[in-house]
């Protein structure tokens, strides 16, 4: 591929991939002979296809970190280290985005036929860009609107309180005319969707300290997100000192597209971060959430007496503080996957008075009576107690009503007459909501 893309700089094309091709050659990737990137015979956008046979452990391509697009490679770098503990922020994003504000504007970027590939950064199409009625329309009930809310309201904040004093200081470098909210939005949008972090390194010596030590700043690392993405993926990002390389991890026949994996996303993640979805039932990371509040509300339920009702409410307290009123059950395609949250709050929910007593007076946190891990499983669920069960498939009944239905509900013959974001939304929907029925029908008593 290397030599087709000296090809296209002789032939002179000119089209943004094209363009991109020949940058690439220019600062040292090296593409493998047995792949191309192409937007045709893709399952969504640009993507990484198979031109020949490719085995287990072959080198797809090869970037020098000097080529990846970072806080630490922009040319205003300097600045943005000497300044750096005034551009913190509970993102950690300000630095790099800063950066792709000044790259992705100017004329003289190193990267500009890298970042052309995204005229203006208007194709994303994340559920961020979706009218708020819209979205709220076709993704109830899925957590996605809450969730774009916080992030909507968090980019404001960042760009109001932190980016705009700062650029507002360097006005040789950025312009609060060019450099706007909304751009700056798309850009948030950029990195969510197209970003990588490289893990940390592992430290042997101190384990405990490890888990504490903050995430590496995510990166723009060019062709490596042309890969697009399926949980059963066959090629994987390796970081080396020198360079980032993909991999495939199991044989592509000719013809076949490359895909990376992103993580173990569930489909209403890959919708808000990413922007697409995967064809239900492929995606076995799917996930959907039972609100611990809906548990509690069926739990209150009928009580009638003044004594009873101030009992369930001080166990709801103390799960409050213990769980967030916010917290939710995830439940898998297998079962429940946390477990030991779901059978505190049962348990807290189903005490008499006088057990609550002795496990308050113990502040909740030991627990005599370990469950075992698949007691939540698909297995494990029909042989709950019964007053759990009814708890479990009511508190799940809750959940479900509080879905849309005008996607959800509609006929699967018709998918293809939907748009791009009714077809995303069924996908999401369906996928929770199957989750859901299942739940519902192992805890029916």
């Amino acid at each position: 591929m290397a030599t087709e893309a000296k090809r296209l700089k002789v032939d002179g094309g000119s089209s943004p991939l094209e363009n991109f091709l020949q940058w690439c050659s220019s600062v040292g990737l090296v593409l493998s002979d047995k792949v191309y990137v192409s937007k045709e015979g893709t399952v969504a956008e640009y993507g990484m296809l198979a031109k020949d046979n490719i085995e287990e452990g072959d080198v797809l391509f090869s970037i020098p970190r000097s080529a990846l697009l970072h806080q630490g490679t922009t040319r205003v770098s300097a600045l943005l280290e000497k300044e750096k503990s005034c551009l913190e922020s509970s993102s950690g994003w300000v630095p790099l985005l800063l950066a792709l504000l000044h790259e992705c504007t100017s004329s003289q970027s190193l990267w500009r036929p890298y970042l052309s590939l995204w005229t203006d950064f208007k194709t994303l199409d994340h559920p961020m860009f979706w009218p708020k009625e819209e979205r709220g329309r076709l993704l109830r009930g899925t957590g996605i609107p809450e969730a774009v809310d916080t992030d909507l309201a968090n980019i404001r904040r960042e760009y109001t309180d932190v980016v705009l004093p700062f650029i507002a200081h360097h006005p040789d470098l950025w312009n609060p005319d060019t450099h706007t909210l909304e751009l700056y939005t798309q850009l948030v949008a950029f990195v969510m969707a197209y970003s990588f972090q490289e893990p940390q390194e592992e430290d042997d010596d101190d384990e405990e300290e490890e888990d504490e030590k903050a995430p590496n700043p995510p990166m723009m690392v060019p062709m490596a997100d042309m890969l697009n993405h399926v949980s059963n993926h066959n090629a994987n990002l390796e970081f080396t000192p020198d360079s980032l390389r993909m991999v495939c991890v199991r044989p592509v026949r000719r013809g076949e597209e490359v895909f990376n994996t992103y993580g173990q996303m569930a489909n209403w993640q890959l919708l808000h971060m990413y922007g697409f979805t995967e064809p239900y039932p492929s995606n076995g990371n799917d996930t959907a959430d039972v609100p611990i509040a809906d548990l509690y509300k069926v739990a209150a339920q009928g009580i009638q007496s003044d004594v009873d009702r101030q009992l369930m409410e001080e166990k709801w307290e103390m799960l409050r503080q213990m769980m967030q009123e916010k917290a939710a059950f995830v439940f898998g395609k297998h079962g429940c996957l946390t477990d030991t949250e779901l059978h505190t709050a049962l348990k807290v929910l189903c005490m008499s008075k006088d057990e609550f007593s002795d496990y308050r007076e113990n502040e909740g946190w030991e627990d005599d009576e370990e469950e075992d891990e698949e007691t939540f499983s698909n297995e494990g669920l029909p042989g709950l107690k019964d007053s759990w069960k009814w708890l479990i498939c009511e508190a799940v009944r809750l959940t479900l009503e509080s879905y849309g239905e005008e996607v959800a509900e509609g006929d699967k013959a018709a998918l293809g007459g939907l748009s791009s974001r009714q077809r995303n939304a069924l996908q999401v929907q369906y996928g929770q909501k199957s989750i859901l029925h299942k739940v519902m029908e192992l805890t029916k008593s």
